[in-house]
């Protein structure tokens, strides 16, 4: 399961802290796609010096994110290349070493791709297709009918074109005896239809899990089973498991997952869970993961056994969509990447302490795959697999892609202005706060340059970025090779093809809601602190029972709002323990914040009475009156917001 680009847990962080205690920061990102070149024959070239390059890479890596460890494969069609662990598998036994042959990793996401091999076997098998509707194939539950005559579909799970609604709170667990079946989460947890199938790409962990259900289905065995018998021991894995609990030979040689904290490192929980198909629970080796890279790039071909015909692992490496066709889109689950020009694949994958990615370069007849047992500092442990990825598609394509030098267009960017928020965000969970600093801010210079603020950086501690327009709609980072595009109010990023930002009216602005939050809270913690000052000095002088319950019901009020704050501060304080809580929904501080916010909606409700009865009794002199009114209106719109983004529960 990825939440890093689903979730986007340190956009989530910031925007909920400064949100509640009062700062501000406004808000994934190379030329259109081309067909891919032949393969060449020369696709291997230079192992050794890409390996001293990697080495370097990785071991600075760990340093400076303070991770503990690594482990990195690179093959190509018909042979191995490199194989290296780097670091421990465990900081409580730092003597061990990272064996690459040998120390299991989860994977995360990654394993998705296994989901899509299984679709595409059983569609060989004249048992699937994937532009019938999914309802077709399941038993015990149906897709609700959302858009009549508009079905979801195989070909729409495979591509996050399905519509569901972003929903994963509380779908994993630290245990892997208690996981459930994935039928029946898939059942419990089935998320709104929020869009019509086809018309945009938005991750979707539940559609894959759904994709993988329909193989159980259609094959009549559980979808681990299924994917041992039909992937992994033909492609000769056999230190790759999707079982729950895991085999006690895999489990023993199993690295810990990593977070910093203290100065150290803590256990990071949260990898086990019923929708195997999207990662839950998948583990592997490096090695053994260079072996479907292998499979993958060898047209579905591994020594002498195949996993998927030829032509069905040129259907998985197609493109099959995109937000926009000028950028980069989406194989099925493969993500289509560019390095000046050249096209290549890549899957990545995130869960708590372990962060993975997969890269196919088919044309150079080369793959890798990288896996890290640590979240790293800031959840930097993400960027790593990203800068590996890029590594290689330097030395294989050749240096850096170049930034904005060549001439730009000139044409008025001023109509792309205004606040972008991205299609994933969640409906109907807490997550969708993280639409608060999650969204893009987009301005136009005098100069023609445009600057977006907010996450569309792999790196989350770049937060503002230059663009210069290469072509009408199309713009290119200045000093960069990443591109956004515009079209019909939609702004979609080169570097992930899962997501699109579709502009929000005025009225739905995160950064006006940011102000707002900002003013309102502002003022109920000058009121917090403030009244029992005022409550003492005024004691005997105002003896009446009215005034005085109205002010204590106004400062209980503010109590209540600032348990809030301090409860979302603590939930979000450090980004690695966000994104586990998301991932097993069990923090009680889960339950305190909608408590709370009931009980301020009571005390606001109370509030506003005695609003209108201190203007009409004049309890106090026409300032006090309007201090009171004016908090009463200010919890009422923190209220509100806390509504808009789901905090009620």
């Amino acid at each position: 399961m990825t939440a890093r680009r689903v979730l986007a847990p340190m956009t989530l962080v910031l925007g909920i802290v400064l949100a509640l205690l009062g700062g501000v920061t406004p808000a994934l990102a190379t030329p259109a796609p081309q067909a891919s070149p032949q393969r060449g024959p020369n696709a291997a070239a230079d192992p050794d010096e890409l390996g001293a390059k990697l080495d370097k890479l990785v071991k600075r890596q760990l340093k400076e994110y303070d991770i503990p460890g690594a482990a990195v494969s690179v093959v190509s069609g018909d042979e191995q290349l490199m194989a290296r662990g780097y670091g421990t598998p465990d900081t409580r036994q730092p003597e061990q070493r990272v064996d690459p042959e040998r120390t299991g990793f989860f994977m995360g996401s990654v394993a998705k791709a296994f989901t899509a091999v299984a679709v595409l076997q059983l569609v060989e098998d004249g048992k699937l297709d994937l532009r019938t509707d999914v309802n077709e194939y399941l038993k015990s539950f149906q897709i609700e009918d959302t858009y009549p005559d508009r079905p979801v579909t195989p070909f729409n799970l495979l591509t996050h074109t399905a519509g569901f609604d972003f929903s994963m709170v509380g779908t994993a667990s630290d245990d892997p005896r208690d996981t459930g079946e994935l039928g029946e989460s898939l059942e419990e947890n089935q998320p709104e239809r929020v869009r019509p199938p086809g018309e945009a790409a938005s991750y979707d962990n539940y559609g894959v899990a759904l994709a993988g259900y329909v193989v159980e289905q259609v094959s009549g065995q559980p979808f681990a089973e299924y994917v041992e018998q039909r992937i992994l021991q033909p492609l000769g894995m056999s230190r790759t498991t999707f079982e729950q609990p895991h085999p006690k030979k895999l489990r023993d040689t199993r690295a810990r997952g990593h977070r910093p904290a203290d100065g150290g490192q803590e256990t990071a929980k949260g990898q086990y869970g019923a929708w195997t198909p999207t990662g839950a629970g998948a583990l592997s080796t490096a090695a053994d993961m260079g072996r479907l890279v292998r499979g993958l790039l060898n047209d579905g071909r591994l020594a002498n056994e195949r996993v998927l015909s030829e032509k069905s692992a040129e259907l998985l490496r197609k493109r099959h969509y995109g937000n926009d066709k000028r950028l980069p889109g989406i194989a099925y689950i493969l993500e289509e990447r560019l390095h000046d020009g050249q096209r290549y694949l890549v899957k990545d994958g995130d869960i708590p302490g372990f962060h993975t990615n997969m890269a196919l370069f088919p044309d150079k007849d080369l793959g890798l795959y990288v896996s890290y047992n640590g979240d790293g500092d800031t959840g930097k442990a993400a960027l790593a697999a990203d800068e590996v990825v890029r590594l290689a598609a330097e030395h294989v394509y050749g240096g850096k892609a170049e930034g904005t030098s060549k001439p730009t267009v000139q044409q008025d960017i001023g109509q792309y202005e205004g606040s972008y928020r991205a299609n994933r965000t969640s409906q109907s969970d807490f997550t969708r706060a993280s639409a608060l600093t999650g969204s893009i801010e987009v301005s136009a210079g005098d100069d023609g340059v445009l600057t977006t603020s907010g996450p569309l950086s792999a790196d989350p501690e770049v937060t503002e970025q230059k663009w210069r327009q290469v072509e009408p709609g199309v713009f290119q980072e200045v000093e960069g090779a990443t591109r956004i595009a515009f079209r019909d109010g939609q702004l979609t990023v080169s570097t992930d093809p899962t997501v699109a930002y579709n502009e929000v009216s005025w009225y739905e602005s995160p950064a006006l809601h940011m102000q707002l939050l900002i003013g309102g809270l502002s003022l109920i913690s000058l009121t917090m602190l403030c009244w029992p000052i005022i409550a003492l000095v005024r004691r005997s002088r105002d003896t009446r029972a009215g005034p005085r319950a109205a002010r204590l019901l106004a400062w209980v009020n503010s109590l209540l709002l600032g348990g809030v704050a301090v409860c979302f501060a603590m939930l979000v304080a450090d980004s690695n323990v966000m994104n586990q809580t998301v991932f097993l929904g069990d923090s009680p501080l889960l339950t305190a914040v909608p408590t709370l916010l009931a009980a301020s909606g009571v005390a606001t409700a109370a509030m506003l009475c005695c609003a209108v009865l201190a203007y009409f009794g004049r309890w106090w002199g026409w300032a006090s009156r309007l201090h009171y009114a004016l908090t009463g209106f200010a919890a009422l719109i923190v209220l509100m917001l806390a509504g808009n983004y789901a905090l009620w529960g």
